[in-house]
């Protein structure tokens, strides 16, 4: 009877525990592993269940010939979690992907983690961790994408990592490793598409080998560390893509003018007090040529012998000879530089646009060079690619000096002249009706975009562009693109604004694969909800003209380096209706955008409340609040509403507002209308319905119906807190 009783106890207390599969018990002792403030996340992790596929943050997967799913995914970033990384998450054989980014997690990482050899991604930034990179990392075979950044990291980079064969990304920015750069490990990653090892402790010279890295695109970014030594010619190797950054340094010499480093702007090497050569407006001093034939010892003992005959009077009238001598030979050479830079209208055929020739009374205001490979295909008037940004021989002047233009700065601590502004380096972003769109780079190295409106407009137009201007100039808002300058004169007109970075909502989107950001979270999404909708309700509440916006889109809606939004474009329709220009499509300004020609022209902008798309109608604020419903309904879908013919079919929905409502009266599953990418990571389907409730009533059909911008702003503020 007793032995009865101890059994239907031990089955009684333990069969939970025991029917708990092993992924289970290994992602527990994570669970233990959390400090008890974060643990209420992981509540519905829980003993009894027999895997943990339901449990928040977990995804699994079948794998052939295997009874029952396993653990193939940790999705866990921003939740506040705060303890130690455990070493049986080791034991998770099939685990592929591990996020447990933006959290507290502490003490180091440890070696038996690598023992998951299936782990292809492991996104460990913005955490507490210490200690040395371990060696182990690269027992994973399959390892990809490796972000390690924002951390308290030590020691040397392993050599190891050569034996990542298959990784793409290696992100250790912002920790403290310390050492020089390995060599060894650079020709055998052959996949490396970023490599940031920025904001270190590193030290000694760049190895020659990191120019192998042939399949690098994007930035090679290895600022605020203490390199010293010359640049390796070898980075010229890299594809012309790529961007340096390698600001903030102590490397000397000169700049080779090889390859890609004739592709870089001044930026990329600014802050390295020894470095010369261009793009930074450093000469480089040459040293005394020796005697042919002689060496350097022989030369030394010939001056000194010379030295000890020589009197005072003669050394001073040598001086004076010499002094003279060099002074001619400056005239000369400036001379004869000015004469060909005037030949060439000041392009200097370096890969880059230049922005006038000030020289001339009326410039040419973008005289364009290409290079294809090493071989100079010579300066064209304008700019002309395959899109032909603007048609080869069409004239396109500069605004002129002499009172015929004048650069007004908006913002007074934002000043520069006009010299400094068209002889700076260009990068066209994009075209659209709006006007051209120019990155450029000014010489004390800040970006800035500069919007080419057009050339019409009299004395009188030149009246109201201002008042507009200056109207548009006061709007200041930490979500709305600042305007900062303008220029005006007869045959040019150009806005000059904040330069933002990280491209715009459709770019994260839909990226260039038709693959929305691999950044772009649930949390991150409603970021940019939040932050869009702020800007817009100071638009319509607080602004100077309460403006009225009209052409609320995702590539108007322009993202920074942390995610946050920046509304662009308001404002612009009332200029170039000023300047005499059709207005368009938009969506560029001060974004960074790659070019392509804008085809809203030639489809329906689904964005547009309805009343919108009749002629003649005076735009209000309830279209504004439309269109921000609508890049809701986009955000939490991923679905667009254009009907672009060059849209994929898998997420085009040319009326989304109507498949979405849909949706909700046939009661149709969450799981169908989200955005596939989050259906691992959405933690809280409150968050998710209430942001569809704000969306819905924003797309209301009756404008009266639809809520005041001010109303949804403080509607979304109160999801998620």
């Amino acid at each position: 009877m007793s032995f009865t009783f101890f059994l239907l106890f031990l089955l009684f207390f333990f069969h939970p525990v025991v029917s708990l599969s092993s992924d289970g018990l290994a992602l527990l002792t994570l669970k233990s592993a959390v400090d008890g403030g974060g643990a209420s996340v992981l509540s519905d992790w829980n003993d009894g269940d027999p895997t943990p596929c339901r449990w928040s943050g977990i995804s699994c997967a079948n794998i052939s010939g295997l009874p029952e799913p396993r653990v193939v995914g940790i999705a866990l970033s921003g939740k506040g979690l705060r303890g130690y990384l455990p070493s049986e998450l080791g034991t998770l054989l099939y685990l592929r992907r591990l996020n447990l980014h933006t959290n507290a997690f502490r003490g180091s990482i440890p070696s038996q983690l690598f023992n998951a050899t299936a782990l292809h991604s492991i996104f460990l930034h913005s955490n507490n961790l210490s200690g040395n990179l371990p060696p182990s990392v690269c027992n994973l075979p399959r390892l990809q994408n490796l972000d390690l950044s924002d951390n308290s990291l030590t020691g040397a980079i392993p050599e190891s990592i050569r034996n990542c064969s298959q990784l793409q990304r290696l992100i250790l920015a912002r920790n403290k490793f310390s050492g020089e750069i390995p060599a060894a490990p650079w020709p055998d990653l052959q996949s490396l598409v970023q490599l940031d090892l920025s904001a270190n402790l590193l030290e000694g010279s760049i190895p020659d080998q990191i120019g192998d890295l042939r399949s690098l695109a994007g930035s090679l970014n290895l600022s605020f560390n203490h390199l010293t030594g010359k640049l390796p010619k070898s980075l010229g190797k890299l594809p012309v893509t790529v961007s340096f950054d390698l600001r903030n340094n102590d490397l000397s010499g000169e700049i080779p003018q090889t390859g890609s480093f004739s592709n870089q702007g001044p930026t990329a090497f600014l802050n390295n007090p020894n470095l010369c050569g261009f793009p930074l407006q450093k000469q480089c001093t040459g040293s005394a040529p020796s005697e042919p034939g002689a060496s350097p010892g022989s030369v030394r003992g010939h001056t000194n012998r010379s030295n000890k005959g020589l009197s005072p009077g003669l050394i001073v009238l040598i001086s004076v000879a010499d002094a003279a001598g060099v002074a001619l030979i400056g005239l000369v050479i400036v001379y004869v530089y000015w004469k060909n830079k005037d030949k060439s209208n000041g392009c200097s055929c370096t890969g880059k646009t230049k922005l006038g020739d000030l020289n001339n009374e009326k410039s040419r205001l973008f005289c364009c060079c290409y290079r294809c490979g090493s071989s100079s295909l010579g300066c064209m008037n304008g700019f002309k690619s395959d899109d032909s940004e603007v048609e080869e021989g069409e004239k396109v002047e500069g605004g002129g000096r002499g009172g015929e233009g004048d650069l007004v700065a908006i913002d007074k601590g934002f000043n520069f002249e006009l010299d400094e502004l068209l002889r700076a380096s260009a990068y066209v972003l994009g075209k659209s009706g709006l006007g051209i769109v120019y990155k450029v780079v000014l010489g004390n190295g800040v970006p800035v975009a500069v919007r080419r409106l057009g050339e019409g407009g009299d004395q009188q137009r030149y009246k109201e562009f201002v008042a507009e201007v200056q109207a548009i100039g006061k709007v200041k808002h930490p979500n709305i693109v600042r305007l900062r300058a303008y220029y005006w004169a007869p045959d040019e007109k150009l806005l000059i604004s904040d330069f933002i970075s990280n491209g715009n909502l459709t770019t994260a989107l839909r990226g260039r694969n038709g693959q929305p950001s691999p950044n772009l979270s649930w949390s991150t999404r409603l970021r940019i909800a939040k932050g869009t909708a702020r800007g817009l309700a100071y638009l319509h509440e607080c602004s100077p003209r309460k403006f009225v916006h009209g052409d609320i889109k995702p590539s108007n809606i322009l993202l920074d380096t942390d995610f946050q939004p920046l509304v662009s474009d308001f404002g612009l329709n009332r200029l170039i209706s000023i300047t005499g220009n059709n207005p368009s499509s938009g969506g560029f300004m001060g974004g960074a955008l790659p070019y392509f020609k804008s085809s809203q022209t030639e489809r329906t902008n689904n964005y547009k409340a309805p009343e919108a798309r009749v002629p003649g109608c005076r735009p209000n604020q309830k279209w504004d609040v439309y269109s921000f419903g609508v890049v809701l309904l986009e955000l939490l879908t991923g679905k667009s509403p254009d009907s672009s013919p060059a849209a994929s079919t898998s997420v085009e929905v040319p009326d989304l507002v109507r498949w979405v409502s849909k949706g909700f009266e046939q009661e149709s599953p969450l799981s169908e209308m989200v955005d596939p990418s989050l259906l691992q990571e959405v933690r809280a389907k409150k968050e998710v319905l209430a942001v569809f409730h704000v969306a819905l009533s924003c797309t209301e059909g009756d404008p009266e119906v639809r809520p005041r911008m001010k109303t949804v702003s403080e509607n979304l503020e109160r999801i998620g807190t």
